[in-house]
């Protein structure tokens, strides 16, 4: 069955990948209508981390989020099938990083980075950051059931000098590449709630306290990497700018957790100057108020 479905979709996705820009978009804006009125796709979930995120708004203003957010959302599905068969040329126009001349820094110091990134604008887009550094580049993830999509998404992410890491194997495999000497660009989408069984740190986000995970960190100390935030935003329908800010200038002097929570802070900053942009559709509190050590 995960054949079948995979030999039909997939001939549908690689068409929606080569269309034209201006036509990609229209296809979107019909996606949103149906996955918004029709399918109704989590949108009690949705309206419920609004809620609960932004509690000072009015009900008229986080309905707008709320919108805004779905249409977006469908433009970034698409964006990633339209990884598939996308141009380096069109993507480096697409999404421009500010400062990439501090990671070429950094990778002097023959050290690896761990690239801290929130479920925030386009997460799927940075791959073309593999166009402008040295190193090799890791994105961590979890596999996904269907063997065939998930092939899949490591041929689409696996562009430009990317590769995926599953998170079961993350830490075999970056001790492993540091042992040979391998020095990689690790980015670990950190802002998703982990299970209560794993949480051993507990951290105000958007003013409710709940579990997070502290892997990227634990790496890059252990380790001595560099740490950095990536932050995307969008400047406009298909165009972003990348940042990268620095979490810490010495990672092994920094205070336990530290660069956690500097991460999360600035996911914060993001999610309240712009929060259409930020993936409301996962239940990030869903173990607030659970701390056991409260």
């Amino acid at each position: 069955m995960n054949f079948i479905i995979y030999i039909v979709a997939y001939p549908l996705l690689w068409l929606l990948s080569i269309l034209p820009f201006r036509i990609f978009y229209w296809v979107s804006d019909c996606l949103f209508v149906l996955v918004f009125y029709v399918v109704r796709y989590r949108r009690k979930t949705v309206q419920e981390n609004l809620r609960l995120a932004l509690p000072k708004l009015s009900d008229s203003e986080r309905k707008t989020i709320e919108r805004k957010f779905y249409h977006y959302m469908c433009d970034m599905f698409l964006e990633m099938v339209k990884t598939l068969t996308i141009s380096e040329e069109q993507m480096s126009k697409r999404y421009v990083f500010t400062n990439i001349e501090l990671v070429q820094e950094l990778e002097k110091t023959n050290k690896s980075i761990i690239l801290f990134c929130a479920h925030y604008a386009s997460w799927e887009w940075m791959i073309i950051m593999g166009k402008y550094i040295n190193s090799k580049g890791f994105g961590i993830y979890k596999k996904i059931q269907n063997p065939y999509f998930d092939r899949l998404i490591h041929k689409i992410r696996s562009r430009f000098n990317a590769e995926l890491i599953d998170t079961s194997h993350t830490i075999k495999a970056v001790l492993g590449n540091e042992s040979k000497g391998i020095k990689g660009v690790y980015a670990f989408v950190s802002d998703q709630s982990p299970m209560l069984v794993d949480a051993n740190f507990w951290v105000d986000f958007m003013n409710m306290e709940v579990p997070v995970h502290t892997g990227g960190e634990a790496l890059a100390k252990k380790l001595d990497m560099h740490a950095l935030y990536l932050k995307v935003e969008r400047v406009g329908r298909g165009y972003y700018q990348a940042t990268f800010v620095p979490l810490a200038e010495e990672v092994k002097k920094v205070p336990n957790y530290d660069i956690t929570v500097r991460f999360i802070r600035e996911v914060e900053k993001q999610i309240h100057a712009a929060p259409e942009y930020y993936f409301w559709t996962h239940k990030r509190w869903k173990h607030r108020g659970k701390n056991p050590k409260k």
